[in-house]
């Protein structure tokens, strides 16, 4: 396994390690051990939404097939991920009642056409499936311009019953004090990074490490506030 091969991994699937590579580790690493937790829950075959390099994929160890859908196009390069089809970004290429369940993370704040694209996940959903989504609150603007909102977890709620998706579970990842940290640890990466990945690197393990051991450490013992987080990860049923 290459340099390269690891940080990837690393990028979604945090260890210590990532605590001196990625400097994204606070809400990687919270967001991962949600999915973690739910991702057993979907069984059968499994559509990911908005694949990308279907990082997850080796936590639904109750999937018989997994099938990954994307969008093409200039935010985002796919030319070295794990992607079965595309699709055009309003209409799905599969037959009604084709999964069993479907994932999508971190997808939804991307998409503009809600009334065209969330019927579509019903309409290819089996009844009574499982559709597993996280979104956004607290997190910059990236793949602009396909970067269309952030939703408070009253309005991912919101959207799936009006798409008359049935609301099963919902948490959030992360609290005022992760969130903070992370911002902070995101300014210094901007201040510091240069167009070298190796520089970087050097860079990440002498400045952001050591402020991400202190963050993991204070937001393990500060008090939860919870009106300000990462993520929303929601389980919803047809």
């Amino acid at each position: 396994m290459g340099l390269t091969d690891i940080y990837k991994r690393q990028s979604f699937h945090p260890n210590i390690i990532s605590i001196f590579i990625n400097p994204f580790f606070l809400i990687r690493w919270m967001l991962l051990r949600k999915i973690r937790k739910f991702a057993p829950q979907l069984k059968g075959s499994i559509l990911d939404f908005g694949c990308g390099q279907k990082p997850y994929k080796a936590l639904f160890t109750n999937a018989t097939e997994y099938v990954g859908v994307d969008i093409e196009n200039e935010a985002h390069i796919h030319d070295k991920e794990d992607i079965d089809y595309f699709y055009d970004g309003k209409t799905l290429p599969f037959e009604d009642e084709s999964f069993d369940n479907i994932f999508a993370s971190e997808v939804l704040e991307h998409v503009f056409n809600y009334d065209e694209i969330m019927p579509e996940l019903y309409r290819v959903l089996k009844p009574n499936g499982k559709i597993l989504i996280t979104v956004p609150f607290a997190w910059e603007e990236h793949e602009v311009p396909y970067d269309n909102c952030r939703f408070t977890h009253f309005g991912i709620e919101s959207l799936l019953k009006k798409y008359n998706f049935q609301i099963e579970n919902m948490e959030k990842s992360g609290h005022f004090f992760a969130v903070n940290s992370q911002y902070w640890i995101n300014y210094l990466r901007e201040i510091l990074y240069t167009k070298n990945k190796y520089i970087n690197l050097i860079l990440n393990a002498i400045f952001i490490a050591p402020f991400t051991i202190v963050s993991i450490v204070l937001t393990a013992i500060a008090p939860r506030k919870r009106s300000l987080y990462f993520n929303t990860i929601i389980l919803a049923k047809k």
